[in-house]
């Protein structure tokens, strides 16, 4: 079971750009992989997604904005965000699921304020 670490949080400005790591422990080949967030007072949502063959999805709040990618060889999972707006202010969660296990990493802050 990997073990999930979420990295290249931090303060940024309205329009400015972040990328996020997640970085496994194990092999993540089969994992379907996705980022969450959590705006206080809010509940936990689904930001992106990638499938074992590649395949991703977006929530509609992020989509033109946000890029989900991972590179099975370095055990990682990236989301690229650009453009990022104040409503983007939470903390971002890696999660991994291979249908018998799901494994949250433990967060990384993103507040997005000028």
């Amino acid at each position: 079971q990997a073990h999930l670490v979420e990295s290249g949080g931090g303060l940024v400005q309205p329009g400015g750009s972040l990328r996020l790591s997640c970085a496994a422990s194990g092999s993540i080949l089969r994992y379907g992989m996705g980022w969450y967030r959590q705006a206080p007072g809010k509940q936990r949502e689904l930001v992106a997604s990638i499938s074992r063959g590649g395949s991703t999805n977006y929530a509609d709040s992020v989509k033109g904005r946000f890029t989900i990618s991972r590179d099975n060889a370095k055990n990682t999972v990236y989301l690229q965000m650009n453009s990022l707006k104040p409503e983007d202010t939470a903390v971002y969660y890696c999660n991994g699921n291979s249908g018998t296990y799901s494994v949250w990493g433990q967060g990384t802050q993103v507040p997005v304020s000028s």
